[in-house]
């Protein structure tokens, strides 16, 4: 949708090829029990300039649409940083220095490892991975869990152990050494679905353009200059196409051109990580101490009180990112574990009124150490490849992926 949009606005009329009933992919809004929920629960930072641009070009309102917080990271009981309102990275520098549950010792070693990251720009020599990066700064265990795990988890979803440093550097390069607001979280009040992808859909068609939904591709075939979409509903012919579908339909689709084939085999080497994303319904006075508050050593990671986010009380969305030993419960289970763990961590002794399990199993890629990914450009120039595990800075974020769909559109603008 961020390449159909960009398209749109330079008078170059789109179709978009939707295989659900609906649009958004992994970040779009779902029903249940007549309550909306979101497919996972998002984060945007203030840095996500292309996001955020664009939901603006299609109509939204940022400080209406979105919660707005300043850096803050809470775990429940152990540990808590809060950026006062400074200059970036003094902001973050504070924030690490009287951040509490750390030794003063720990706290210096965090602000000498983040001053260290900024004296080489935030770029290494080689990649390595998370935990041979903060090991070599002398970041503690309990550093690690309480602050740097988290942050790499939440921005990865990868485990410490496997993730990409130079990835991770990037993040901090742009939400903490930028502007000080490139920190803020923002949450969004709207569901996912509405708070980009319909609004996008309804700017196309204003631009001349069309999106059709449960209408997939099945076949790309070429045509000397032009590339046919084979679809259920027939056969239509376009000058460019950008392939935007998930890793695996996408390798499906290239393995069936032997000019695509090569990009098929790099996409199919990729391994991915799940998030899953634990909705309790409770009785609408139950709240969290925070909108956003963090959990350690527990199956939950980061719940999310949608009572205080979107008006939806007594809602709360818990997120558990990556590997890990939930992936072996039922989803029965792993609602009654999450439950156990509010009424243990924050004393909610009401019963959840209902629950709901949305597990992504293939939520992201795993970014490793110098992963080759994907570019946008293939051996068929009219054909071109976007989403958050193609190549770039970014990890698989709603930022990764709008900037390969802009990415992919400006490529083709400057051809037409």
């Amino acid at each position: 949708m961020a390449a159909a949009v960009t398209l749109s606005a330079q008078g170059i009329p789109v179709t978009v090829f939707e295989s659900a009933k609906q649009l958004g992919g992994r970040a779009r809004g779902v029903w249940h029990n007549d309550t909306q929920l979101d497919n996972g629960q998002h984060i945007l930072l203030g840095c996500y300039r292309e996001t955020l641009r664009l939901i603006q070009q299609v109509g939204g309102n940022i400080e209406n649409d979105f919660l707005r917080l300043p850096l803050q990271l809470t775990l429940h009981q152990q540990f808590e940083l809060k950026a006062p309102p400074l200059p970036a990275p003094l902001h973050l520098l504070i924030g690490l220095l009287t951040a509490k549950g750390l030794s003063l010792a720990q706290r210096l070693f965090a602000v000498r490892f983040m001053l260290a990251m900024r004296r080489i720009n935030f770029t290494l020599p080689h990649d390595i991975t998370v935990l041979e990066l903060l090991r070599a700064y002398k970041q503690d265990e309990e550093m690690v869990r309480l602050l740097w795990e988290p942050l790499c988890i939440s921005a990865l979803n990868t485990p410490i152990h496997k993730a990409s440093a130079q990835v991770l550097l990037h993040v901090l390069r742009d939400s903490l050494n930028g502007l000080r607001s490139n920190s803020d979280m923002l949450l969004p009040r709207l569901n996912l679905s509405a708070l980009f992808p319909e609004r996008a859909a309804e700017y196309v068609r204003q631009h001349g353009g069309t999106v059709l939904t449960s209408c997939g591709v099945e076949a790309i075939v070429q045509h000397d200059k032009e590339i046919e979409l084979i679809t259920a509903s027939g056969a239509q012919r376009f000058s460019h196409v950008i392939c935007a579908a998930s890793p695996a339909i996408t390798a499906r689709l290239f393995r069936a051109v032997p000019q695509l084939a090569p990009i098929a085999t790099r996409i199919e080497a990729l391994s991915f990580q799940p998030i899953y994303t634990v909705y309790l319904q409770y009785p609408e006075q139950v709240r969290l101490p925070h909108p956003m508050l963090g959990f350690d050593r527990c199956f939950t990671q980061w719940l999310f009180d949608k009572g205080q986010i979107a008006e939806q009380h007594g809602l709360i969305a818990t997120v558990i990112s990556a590997e890990g030993l939930h992936q072996e419960l039922e989803h029965e289970q792993l609602a009654q574990k999450v439950a156990q763990e509010l009424r243990e961590q924050l004393g909610i002794m009401e019963a959840p009124l209902w629950h709901r399990v949305i597990a992504e199993k293939r939520a992201t890629f795993s970014c490793e150490p110098s992963l080759p990914r994907p570019t946008h450009s293939t051996p068929l120039t009219s054909v071109l490849l976007a989403g958050d595990y193609t190549a770039g800075d970014y990890p698989a974020t709603l930022e990764g992926a709008v900037m390969s769909g802009t990415r992919c559109a400006d490529m083709i603008s400057r051809h037409t």
